[in-house]
């Protein structure tokens, strides 16, 4: 095998690598494909069968044990960002019309809303303002 071929093999490989990349989502196999990027690199400058490998392993792991910690902390992330009903809930109201267990309106965020006491036996009366809890549908839950 010569130098030529060793740095085809390892392309093949990356290439390789990077179909269950994108088949699985699972980075790790993105993270091999360079590394063997990085052995077909040092094939086409005359590394030896040992080096290469040696490169393969290295890169891999350094990249497995750098980004993959990295991407874990951005998975877990909330959106900084809420909108839609998640950007309600938490919010104050005003009662608009009685609001008890079997309904009533509220003016939330500028927009009139049906709406619901959390607790069916405490009513709300117009006038007051309540927290909003919940959106269900179009009802928003209120205490």
């Amino acid at each position: 095998m010569t130098n030529i071929d060793a740095w085809v093999w390892w392309l093949v490989a990356a290439a390789a690598l990077g179909i269950p990349l994108v088949v699985t989502a699972m980075p790790e196999f993105g993270m091999l494909a360079v590394g063997a990027v990085a052995a077909a690199a040092a094939s086409g400058f005359g590394a030896g069968l040992v080096v290469q490998v040696l490169v393969f392993v290295v890169v891999s792991v350094a990249l497995i044990a750098v980004v993959r910690p990295i991407a874990a902390r951005h998975r877990n992330r909330r959106p900084q960002l809420l909108s839609g009903v998640e950007a309600l809930k938490g919010r104050q109201a005003v009662v608009l019309e009685r609001v008890d267990g079997s309904g009533g309106r509220i003016k939330l965020a500028g927009e009139v809303w049906s709406a619901r006491a959390l607790d069916t036996g405490r009513a709300y009366e117009v006038g007051q303002e309540v927290d909003v809890v919940d959106i269900e549908g179009a009802t928003a839950i209120v205490m």
